[in-house]
């Protein structure tokens, strides 16, 4: 089934949240107007460090230092930033504090965010970035690009495995680097049989809010071995980011640690090592 605003999410269970916001995002988009976006029918079986900056930078990082510092403005369990910094200049700190790339959260009813947050954190820092939304919509990939993003997140819990592969290919073809986002061996065999550039693992059950690392290590061997294996969310210390460096993940997202900081500069030199 190819890719449109009526593509169900896959039939494995999925947490209630990802359901509820899945869900709101479908219905502000089928308010939105405007033209549908038109997407090359080509598109690489991968992408390559050569070819995207997001890819390029994570893999210029010394291998396990690549932080891919991250910008939202609220989730759903930390409620609204709003006010609480400029994401413009958050973005310009990171960039001068070592992080290899940004991440912008773009959802805009649970996480306050929006595509013009990351063309601002983007053209602020220099710095390459992947937009973070739960993509159901073609439009979503194209107003990414257009905001400046180098790359996109896919979570593999919301489709089957020929829908998480159709994806990719649109992400590709308009020059995004997929980050396909996995939390449970489900997600992982969804993988199988084609070539990825990007797979993280998210560390916190959305379910419960609770953060493994042991869960991530063990579902480490089962990943695709060319692609940057990518440890997401909950990463508190640099002894949590060494663990996961030593299990042999590549790069680390970090998000709450840095925006709760009192010192998020500081917090991200010691992340980074």
């Amino acid at each position: 089934m190819s890719p449109t605003t009526d593509t169900p999410v896959a039939d494995a269970p999925v947490a209630d949240v990802l359901l509820r916001i899945v869900e709101r995002r479908r219905r502000r988009l089928a308010e939105a107007s405007g033209p549908r976006p038109a997407i090359p029918a080509d598109a690489p079986d991968v992408l390559t460090a050569e070819s995207n900056p997001f890819l390029a930078a994570l893999r210029a990082a010394r291998r396990g230092r690549a932080v891919i510092a991250e910008v939202k403005l609220g989730s759903p369990r930390l409620g609204s930033l709003a006010g609480r910094f400029d994401p413009a200049e958050l973005a310009r700190v990171y960039a001068g504090h070592g992080a290899a790339a940004l991440s912008v959260v773009v959802e805009p009813d649970f996480f306050h965010g929006s595509y013009e947050v990351l063309a601002a954190a983007r053209r602020s820092s220099g710095l390459p970035a992947i937009a973070k939304d739960f993509v159901v919509d073609e439009r979503q990939l194209v107003w990414a690009r257009d905001a400046g993003a180098d790359a996109v997140l896919l979570i593999a819990a919301l489709y089957t495995a020929p829908e998480l592969r159709a994806w990719a290919r649109k992400a590709r073809a308009l020059g995004l680097a997929p980050l396909v986002e996995t939390h449970d061996a489900a997600d992982v065999d969804k993988l199988a049989g084609a070539p990825w550039e990007l797979v993280g693992v998210n560390n916190r059950d959305l379910r419960t809010f609770a953060v493994d690392l042991q869960h991530s290590i063990e579902l480490l061997p089962r990943l695709p071995p060319p692609a940057v294996k990518v440890a997401e969310s909950g990463l508190r210390s640099a002894a949590e980011v060494e663990r996961l460096r030593q299990a042999g993940f590549d790069a680390f997202l970090v998000g709450e640690s840095l925006l709760t900081a009192a010192d998020p500069a500081a917090k991200l030199r010691e992340l980074v090592g």
